[in-house]
C-alpha cells in the first residue's frame, strides 16, 4: 500500500483528501504545519507528498528544500498560487509536479499515477523509444530504425556529451516540467543557471537530431516562460536491448 502525505493547513482540504485516497487504499498521514510535515515525513517516510505552499511555521518552498536534503520522494505541489512564478520557485526547490486550486480529484489521482510511472522510468528504463529512434542511455547511443518505405534509414546518430547529458535528464524525467535553472544546474554546473543561451542552443540542436519536425516538435517540448519537459506519446515504449 503506497503512503501519502497530504499537507495543508485548510482542516476540509485535509479531510476530503484523507477520506478520499484512503478509499482507493492508500495509507494516509496528515500535517497541518511546515515544521509538523518535516516530522512526520522523517518519522513514517512517505511515498508520495501532497504539500500546500501556504503553511504556517514554515512555508512550504521550506519544506520542499527541508525533505530534499534527505529524500528524493516524489512531491506534488496543492496551492492556490496560480502565478508562474511560484510553479517556477517550486519545481526549482524540488517538487515534480504543481497543481493549482481548486482541483478535481480524478485529475489529481491521474497525476499522482503519472508521479509514480515516472519514478518507476526513472528507475529502470536504461532505453526509450522515439518514434523510429531508440535511445540507450546506458551504453550513450541513438539508433534510427529502417525506414518504412525501404530505405536506408538506419545507422546510429551522433551526439556531443553535453547533449547527451541535456537529454538523458529530460528522457528520465518524461511528463516533468523541468525549469530552465534546473537544467542549466544540473547540465552545465551552478555557475551556470542564468546562460539561458546555452540551453536554447542545445535545444535546438537536439530537435534538428531526434525531432521529425524540429520546429514542431513531439517530444522535446517547451513550456513557455518556465523551461522544458519530454513528453512520450502512447507509441513511446522502452526500447528492447540494443545490439
Amino acid at each position: 500500500m503506497q503512503r501519502v502525505l497530504v499537507v495543508d493547513d485548510e482542516p476540509q482540504i485535509l479531510r476530503a483528501l484523507r477520506i478520499n485516497l484512503r478509499a482507493r487504499q492508500y495509507e494516509v498521514s496528515t500535517a497541518a504545519t511546515g515544521p509538523e510535515a518535516l516530522d512526520v515525513a522523517a518519522k513514517h517516510p512517505p511515498d508520495l507528498v501532497l504539500l500546500d505552499l501556504g503553511l504556517p511555521g514554515l512555508d512550504g518552498l521550506d519544506v520542499i528544500k527541508g525533505l530534499r536534503g534527505w529524500t528524493t520522494v516524489p512531491i506534488i505541489v496543492l496551492s492556490g498560487r496560480a502565478d508562474s512564478t511560484d510553479k517556477v520557485e517550486a519545481l526549482d526547490a524540488g517538487a515534480d509536479d504543481y497543481v493549482t486550486k481548486p482541483f478535481g480529484m480524478e485529475e489529481l489521482l491521474a497525476r499522482m499515477r503519472a508521479t509514480a510511472r515516472r519514478v518507476r522510468g526513472q528507475e529502470s528504463l536504461p532505453q526509450v523509444r522515439l518514434g523510429r529512434l531508440t535511445v540507450d542511455l546506458a551504453a550513450k547511443r541513438v539508433s534510427a530504425a529502417a525506414a518504412d518505405d525501404g530505405g536506408d534509414g538506419t545507422g546510429d546518430i551522433r551526439l556531443t556529451p553535453t547533449e547527451w547529458h541535456l537529454l538523458e535528464v529530460l528522457l528520465r524525467n518524461p511528463g516533468k516540467l523541468l525549469t530552465r535553472r534546473q537544467l542549466l544546474t544540473e547540465v552545465w554546473g551552478p555557475g551556470y543557471a542564468d546562460a539561458t543561451g546555452n540551453l536554447r542552443l542545445y535545444m535546438t540542436q537536439l530537435r534538428r537530431k531526434l525531432e521529425p519536425d524540429p520546429p514542431r516538435p513531439r517530444w522535446l517540448i517547451t513550456e513557455p516562460g518556465m523551461g522544458y519537459r519530454y513528453q512520450p506519446g502512447p507509441e513511446d515504449e522502452p526500447g528492447e536491448p540494443v545490439p
